[in-house]
């Protein structure tokens, strides 16, 4: 796949993240921490039991510390100043709006309730259907933050129009998150525990979002002199990006530590969660990219409004999980079987998006 930017944004504006070795097999190094965490959590039940008591307002301290280190890095790749250009290309980002925030987390919590209270209502106990319902609903009310970077980049996407989008849609995420869920959750009739959902937004996304902000101002303040501001920021996100990989694969380990035991009773769950997952992504996807060949739209702004409808920013679904339903809930089980579906799916579309690129306008 060719990974070089062609369009006609500055190549500046580009995050980092060109698809790296542990993104690309990122589904592997979860599998493989799916295992280790089943085996620990059989050979060493006291420490996970330890590492769960460690909380406070029904936030685990431990998840908080790798959650953090998942989603600080991503933050800072945000750029507000490319807000700017909210208007130059509105069709895109139309379409963008539209799919995340208007048709993907409800048609997620309906493709939960089919799955889990109606096709695989005789084979998950009422109370565990409830869980994985939540943990749905989750997904599909957080769009991609940080992985859209890299669907763009292989899709040759333009680089201000995928900022604009991240951007936005992180604005967005701060005031309509916690509503969409708390909306969804009680229609599904789960409880809703509005002071954990606002504490986790604040907590997840309004604090490392204002983090990343400080945190790319004082990098390009730094670096003004030499002209260098972009490269200052590409630089350091480089640096602290394996961190990011390391905290979701930690507390996918520690996730299965405490879910071993079901997932040995019952090996099927895995394929059980997965199967709303992969329509809802295939079903999304087809929906942005369909209206976007239909309004016309260039291929460059057509592949990244489609793929950031599809993607998940499933760290923080796996954070609220946690943080709403508990360390060893149906839930979190849920987002991280996101997280283990998401990487093949995604690299799939990208591969047809590129092969349909032809059907679009260049501009």
């Amino acid at each position: 796949m060719n990974t070089s930017p062609t369009s006609s944004s500055p190549p500046q504006s580009e995050p980092a993240g060109g698809i790296g070795f542990f993104e690309k097999w990122l589904s592997v190094w979860v599998a493989l921490c799916i295992v280790a965490g089943i085996g620990l959590g059989k050979t060493a039940p006291s420490l996970f039991q330890t590492l769960a008591d460690l909380e406070y307002a029904s936030v685990n301290l431990v998840v908080a510390v790798l959650i953090w280190a998942m989603v600080y890095p991503m933050m800072v790749n945000v750029d507000f100043t490319s807000l700017r250009h909210i208007g130059d290309r509105p069709k895109g980002l139309i379409i963008t709006l539209v799919v995340n925030w208007l048709i993907k987390p409800f048609t997620m919590a309906a493709l939960g309730v089919l799955f889990f209270e109606v096709l695989f209502a005789d084979m998950i106990a009422p109370k565990d259907a409830q869980e994985y319902i939540g943990g749905l609903i989750l997904l599909g009310a957080a769009p991609c933050t940080a992985m859209v970077f890299v669907w763009s980049q292989l899709t040759r996407g333009d680089a201000t129009y995928t900022l604009v989008q991240v951007s936005v849609n992180d604005v967005i995420m701060i005031f309509a998150f916690a509503p969409i869920v708390a909306l969804l959750l009680g229609v599904t009739d789960i409880a809703v525990p509005w002071e954990t959902l606002l504490l986790s937004v604040g907590l997840y996304v309004v604090l490392p979002l204002l983090a990343g902000y400080a945190t790319r101002r004082r990098l390009v303040a730094h670096a003004r002199q030499a002209k260098n501001g972009e490269e200052a920021v590409t630089g350091f996100v480089s640096r602290i990006k394996p961190y990011s990989v390391i905290g979701l694969l930690a507390t996918v380990v520690l996730l299965f530590g405490f879910q071993g035991n079901i997932i040995i009773d019952r090996p099927l769950l895995i394929a059980l969660i997965a199967a709303p997952l992969i329509i809802q992504s295939y079903g999304i996807f087809f929906v942005a990219y369909g209206a976007a060949w239909m309004w016309r739209v260039p291929f460059n702004i057509a592949a990244p409004c489609a793929l950031i409808g599809t993607s998940n920013f499933f760290e923080l679904a796996v954070a609220v999980a946690i943080s709403v339903f508990g360390l060893q809930s149906g839930a979190a089980l849920a987002t991280v079987v996101g997280v283990l579906v998401e990487v093949p799916v995604m690299l799939s579309l990208v591969a047809f998006a590129n092969r349909t690129s032809g059907a679009f306008p260049d501009n």
